[in-house]
């Protein structure tokens, strides 16, 4: 029986949400009021029955390991398989290996120890809620050597422009990948490969001193290798920005783009957190917000996304902002388009205010 394993690769993810990866990997960023980026990549994996999943990661790795724990909330703290967190250890000291090919070169036993004949390998930045099963069978079906998930774009995003565009012919089969911004075929950064190709392709890389093993390895090699494709047409959204982690979450106050997310599949796993209800004072005034458990507000609060644990204070106004836990707004402070990472507190009588292109960003456990 053909059977997956996982792998979250996270070496390349490198600071890209700012101020909030300060403290961080941009996979453990909040996400949504209670969720972590790293949360849509793990339990999309079990629900297509990966029960052995790896994540590479290379710094700021504390907070990561701290939510995901054994992995127990993904149904991965297992006897055999499970959550593996697989930072660097760099021990041979005959590794010649650069990038993301050390941690291949480095925990290849991870691979040879599976009895999986295929590896499904992520990043953290596409958020969909699916089952990738269809993608599998898609990918047996054709006998492909890799496999590429992809979506289809109607309107082109500033997140969009990193993105690998796909050209494909009528069969699936890719043709090429390129940064041509009119395709509107992205790759996801997500690809199925058969273990036997991955193990030989890091092989080829670390002979030739490569360090990027997507690009050096599988893309430089498309002539050689069986390429397919296949399109996730459900709701999904790319956060690789300050600017597109912001709007999607505001986006997320949007009942239909929080139903199709949240709703339309499978429930998305998360760390299970015990908190008391929210509770609204007689001064609460809010409107069109997405609270979390363990709130306490007596201000107002608009058309914004409020972490576990926030506090907002007496006469405090909150807009257009999202908070993170355990944060507290004090009598008189006027926030506005803002984005607080966790365990901030905003003083008395003060104003921040950003723009929807331009949040304004206070980082992780300041006192202003």
């Amino acid at each position: 029986m053909n059977t997956m394993m996982g792998l979250i690769n996270l070496e390349h993810e490198h600071d890209f949400l700012e101020e909030l990866t300060y403290f961080r990997c941009g996979a453990a960023a909040p996400f949504a009021g209670r969720y972590r980026l790293i949360d849509f990549t793990l339990s999309n994996m079990v629900k297509s029955g990966i029960e052995e999943v790896a994540v590479f990661t290379n710094h700021k790795y504390r907070s990561l390991m701290d939510h995901v724990g054994t992995g127990a909330d993904w149904e991965l703290a297992r006897r055999h398989g499970g959550l593996f967190i697989l930072p660097p250890d760099w021990n041979d000291p005959t590794d010649i290996s650069r990038g993301d090919l050390r941690h291949f070169h480095n925990n290849r036993d991870y691979f040879h120890r599976s009895k999986a004949d295929h590896v499904l390998i992520s990043g953290s930045q596409f958020i969909a809620n699916t089952s990738l099963d269809e993608a599998f069978s898609h990918h047996l079906h054709t006998d492909a050597d890799v496999t590429l998930i992809t979506v289809e774009v109607d309107e082109q995003l500033p997140e969009h422009m990193s993105q690998l565009r796909v050209e494909k012919g009528e069969d699936g089969k890719v043709l090429a990948l390129t940064n041509d911004q009119t395709n509107g075929t992205l790759f996801t950064n997500v690809y199925i490969i058969k273990k036997e190709v991955l193990l030989r392709l890091v092989d080829q890389c670390i002979a030739f001193h490569k360090d990027h093993f997507f690009f050096h390895g599988v893309k430089e090699n498309m002539d050689d290798l069986h390429m397919t494709s296949w399109n996730y047409d459900g709701f999904s959204l790319f956060v690789n920005s300050v600017e597109s982690f912001y709007r999607h979450n505001i986006n997320l106050l949007d009942p239909d783009a929080y139903q199709r997310l949240f709703f339309d599949n499978e429930y998305v796993r998360t760390k299970i957190s015990n908190e008391p209800p929210v509770k609204y004072r007689t001064t609460a005034d809010v409107k069109d917000t997405l609270l979390a458990n363990g709130c306490v507000i007596d201000g107002s609060v608009e058309n914004s996304v409020l972490f576990r644990g926030v506090k907002v204070k007496k006469g405090a106004v909150v807009k257009n902002s999202i908070i993170m836990q355990r944060c507290t707004i004090e009598d008189g402070v006027h926030l506005e388009n803002v984005v607080l990472d966790k365990d901030v507190s905003i003083s008395g009588g003060q104003t921040f205010i950003g723009s929807s292109e331009k949040p304004f960003v206070v980082a992780k456990r300041k006192t202003i």
